[in-house]
C-alpha cells in the first residue's frame, strides 16, 4: 500500500483512506455485517485511515468501527469529528456548537463509542459562528497535551479561519469536499494548506456516488437516502450531471478502467498531500476504489480531466440552503 503524509506533524496513512459514514446513516439501508466484514478487508488491503465523526448514525458510526477494527487498532490511523449535533428525538434536527467545554465532552464521548484510549486525528467538523475559533481550537490543543488526542484537524473552513486556528495549535489536516465536480478548495484553500504544512482530505471523491456512472434515475435513490434533498441530484440538474458522467465514461472506457477509479486517480494526481477518503459499505467497491491507485495520470490526462469538469460545472449546489451556510467558513 502506497502511503502519504498530512501535515508536517508526522502523520502518515495510507495513500486512499475509507469514509464510514455511508456504513450508517445518510445512504440508505445499514448492513453492518457487510460493513463491519468491508472494513475488515480494508486493513487486509492495507489502508490504515479511516474516518467517522460523532454524529454519523447518529452515535452509532463510531462503535461499529470501533468494534471492527480494534483488534488492528496499533496500526491503523482513526480520525472521528466534533461539533455538529443531532437531536435524540429527532435526528434531522441539528445543530453547532464549538465551545470548549462541549469540545472536552464530545471527546470523551467519541473515545468510549469508539473503545480506544486515543483519537488518532480529531477533527472540528464544522465551524461554530459563534464561538471563535481561537477558542475552539485551544480547547482541542488540551486534549491533545491530555494525551486523549494525537492530531488536529479542521472541516470545511476558509482560509481565513485555518491561518488563525495554526497560529494556536499545528494543524495537521483539513478536510473537504473536493472532486472533479466540486472545485471549491481550489478556490484558496489548497493553496493556504500548502503555504501553511497542512494535509488535504478530499471526502465525497466520488460526487456521492454519481461519478460512479451507477446512478442512473432520481429512483435509485431510496425513501431514506438524503441525496434526495440535495439540489445536484434534483429536477433538471439530475440530467445535466449525468451528461457530465458521461463524458468521463467515455474516457475511463478507452483508459480501460473504470469511471470511480478514474475520477479517484484524478483527485490523487493533484498532489501528494492529498488524502482522499471514498466511501463505501461493500467489499467489491472497495476494492473497485483501490485500484485507482494504479491509475496513474500524466499532466496532460489530468489537465484533460480538469477540461471535462471545468469548475461550476456541475449544476445545483452541494448542499441544500442550509447546508450551504455552514461551509467554508
Amino acid at each position: 500500500m502506497q502511503t502519504r503524509s498530512l501535515g508536517t506533524q508526522g502523520l502518515e496513512v495510507s495513500a486512499l483512506g475509507l469514509g464510514c459514514m455511508g456504513m450508517s446513516d445518510f445512504y440508505g439501508n445499514r448492513d453492518d455485517a457487510e460493513s463491519t466484514a468491508t472494513l475488515l478487508h480494508a486493513v487486509e488491503l492495507g489502508v490504515t485511515f479511516f474516518d467517522t465523526a460523532d454524529m454519523y448514525g447518529p452515535w452509532t458510526n463510531e462503535v461499529l468501527v470501533g468494534k471492527a477494527l480494534g483488534p488492528a487498532r496499533q496500526r491503523l490511523i482513526i480520525a472521528t469529528k466534533f461539533g455538529i449535533m443531532r437531536d435524540p428525538v429527532d435526528p434531522t434536527v441539528r445543530g453547532i456548537c464549538g465551545r470548549p467545554d462541549y469540545v472536552r465532552r464530545a471527546c470523551d464521548a467519541s473515545l468510549q463509542r469508539l473503545g480506544m484510549d486515543v483519537i488518532d486525528l480529531y477533527y472540528q467538523h464544522r465551524v461554530d459562528p459563534d464561538v471563535p475559533i481561537e477558542e475552539t481550537v485551544g480547547a482541542m490543543a488540551d486534549l491533545v497535551q491530555a494525551g486523549k488526542v494525537r492530531f488536529l484537524g479542521l472541516s470545511e473552513v476558509s482560509p481565513a479561519t485555518l491561518r488563525r486556528a495554526c497560529q494556536v495549535h499545528p494543524i495537521s489536516a483539513v478536510q473537504s469536499e473536493y472532486s472533479l465536480w466540486t472545485r471549491d478548495p481550489e478556490e484558496g484553500l489548497l493553496a493556504t494548506c500548502r503555504e501553511l504544512g497542512v494535509g488535504f482530505v478530499p471526502y465525497s471523491p466520488l460526487g456521492r456516488g454519481f461519478l460512479t456512472g451507477q446512478i442512473r434515475h432520481f429512483e435509485d435513490f431510496g425513501p431514506t437516502d438524503y441525496r434526495r434533498n440535495t439540489p445536484r441530484f434534483q429536477g433538471e440538474n439530475f440530467q445535466k450531471n449525468l451528461d457530465l458522467v458521461a463524458r468521463l465514461e467515455d474516457m475511463a472506457q478507452a483508459r480501460g478502467c473504470t469511471p470511480s477509479q478514474l475520477a479517484l486517480a484524478w483527485v490523487l494526481g493533484q498532489g501528494g498531500d492529498l488524502v482522499p477518503i471514498p466511501g463505501t459499505k461493500r467489499r467489491d467497491r472497495l476494492a473497485e476504489n483501490l485500484g485507482a491507485l494504479e491509475e496513474v495520470l500524466c499532466p496532460g490526462e489530468l489537465q484533460e480531466l480538469s477540461g471535462l469538469f471545468p469548475a461550476g460545472a456541475a449544476a445545483g449546489t452541494r448542499y441544500p440552503e442550509a447546508g450551504m451556510h455552514v461551509v467554508n467558513r
